[in-house]
């Protein structure tokens, strides 16, 4: 395939196949009934905490390893990047079937530290390529581009569990946990590794047909077209990488968060609101499965179609206010079913927004030109979110005071709406 001929949606199409398999992670939460459920049993002996664990393992290995892969990408190229990615976390959850599913160290390295690594080596090259063959469209192409890691656990939870009246695969009733990590951990190499075949950049020099780069305008320049290109170590001594930073770890915190307890605190409400336990399992699996992943996945999009139309800035300041209302009210929403699939969608759909936003506003704050380098450092947010958020979560919730996780994290983010407020554009000196 000649890198110069080739048609440019192809890289949409690798980017979602790629990305679809990536955000396994937010899957995670459909083992997390079964994992605690095993202590009753005399089984493993997770507690709600041992499931955010292997969960915040995945997102900072996620997270620190992508930094790593922005560095390497320049070196080996966005393919053989992905394709490795593809084959680390296919491979990652292939070990964590073989050492039976419920054990907590084979899930937490499977899962957790190769599986995470695995999701970090790949998740940058979509956003890197696409950026470069959609020079006209970057908000959508990014939110294009990180749909699928939202869409994505919408089937692998319907395969594992049920979502309710949509019915489901049934794979941990059926064949265990233990199965499910292995047959998950095949689909998702082979899966990776041929939508990794269109993710090349363009040649230098190219851009899309009749597209010309938009002329500067006096004293905007650095927001209209992006600012000067800053390189790693140059926007590290910049206090607005610092606040952007801030930023992602107030979203990330509260967002992820969210997706280690949704199976677990609905659940627990449902029931204690009068509902079966079959059915509260079954309902919040809907919420977390259906309501939350898609419009995570088509939150991606439209705020990215949204900063296209009135900046990144101003898009996060929207989102984090309305996120920060919306997380701190879920205490109160989730054991009804209606409430709780609203407020799972409005979580869900600002929660995916973070991901199209932040390249965004990394790109416009310190240029495109080093976006795949530069992204990661601001990514560790992610990880220390995924640190703070969940494990906070599941203390709390083994204190029984689930609530209190979720005040916490909305006010974290309505703190972020004043710190992205004052970022304004890097400017060498």
């Amino acid at each position: 395939m000649s890198e110069k001929v080739q048609n440019r949606w192809l890289v949409v199409l690798g980017a979602i196949m790629v990305q679809f398999c990536l955000g396994a992670i937010y899957a995670w939460s459909v083992f997390t009934g079964p994992l605690t459920k095993a202590v009753a049993q005399g089984g493993a002996g997770w507690t709600k905490v041992d499931t955010q664990y292997v969960f915040s393992a995945g997102l900072a290995f996620f997270a620190i390893v992508m930094v790593i892969a922005g560095r390497l990408m320049p070196r080996v190229g966005p393919r053989k990047l992905a394709m490795s990615g593809g084959i680390v976390l296919g491979l990652g959850y292939i070990v964590a079937g073989l050492f039976g599913g419920n054990n907590f160290w084979g899930a937490f390295v499977g899962v957790g530290v190769i599986g995470g690594s695995g999701i970090g080596l790949g998740y940058v090259v979509p956003i890197a390529v696409g950026m470069r063959w959609f020079p006209d469209k970057k908000g959508l192409i990014t939110g294009l581009a990180v749909a699928g890691f939202g869409f994505g656990s919408t089937l692998w939870i319907a395969l594992a569990d049920t979502l309710g009246p949509l019915g489901g695969g049934h794979l941990l009733a059926s064949v265990g946990i233990s199965n499910t990590f292995l047959i998950y951990g095949i689909a998702w190499l082979v899966i990776v590794v041929v939508g990794s075949i269109w993710m090349v950049f363009p040649p230098d020099g190219w851009k899309p047909a009749g597209w010309n780069p938009p002329a500067p305008v006096a004293g905007t320049a650095a927001v209209t077209a992006g600012g000067e290109d800053f390189q790693t170590g140059e926007m590290l001594s910049t206090p607005q990488f610092y606040m952007i930073l801030l930023t992602f770890f107030c979203g990330a915190s509260a967002g992820l968060m969210s997706i280690g307890l949704m199976k677990l605190f609905p659940t627990q409400e449902l029931v204690n609101n009068g509902m079966s336990k079959a059915d509260a399992n079954a309902t919040a699996s809907m919420a977390m499965g259906v309501f939350f992943a898609i419009c995570n996945g088509l939150g991606r999009i439209a705020w990215g179609t949204i900063s296209d139309k009135i900046g990144p800035k101003l898009s996060l300041i929207i989102m984090n206010a309305v996120q920060g209302v919306c997380v701190i009210l879920f205490q109160f929403m989730a054991g009804n079913t209606a409430t709780l699939y609203l407020f799972a969608m409005l979580i869900g759909f600002n929660f995916g927004g973070n991901f199209a936003l932040f390249p965004t506003i990394t790109a416009k704050t310190f240029g495109a030109k080093y976006i795949g380098q530069n992204y990661g450092p601001v990514f560790l947010a992610y990880a220390m979110g995924g640190i703070f958020g969940p494990i906070m979560g599941g203390k709390l919730g083994d204190a029984k005071n689930f609530p209190l996780a979720f005040t916490i994290c909305g006010v974290m983010c309505l703190v972020a709406v004043g710190i992205i407020a004052m970022v304004k554009p890097a400017k060498k000196a």
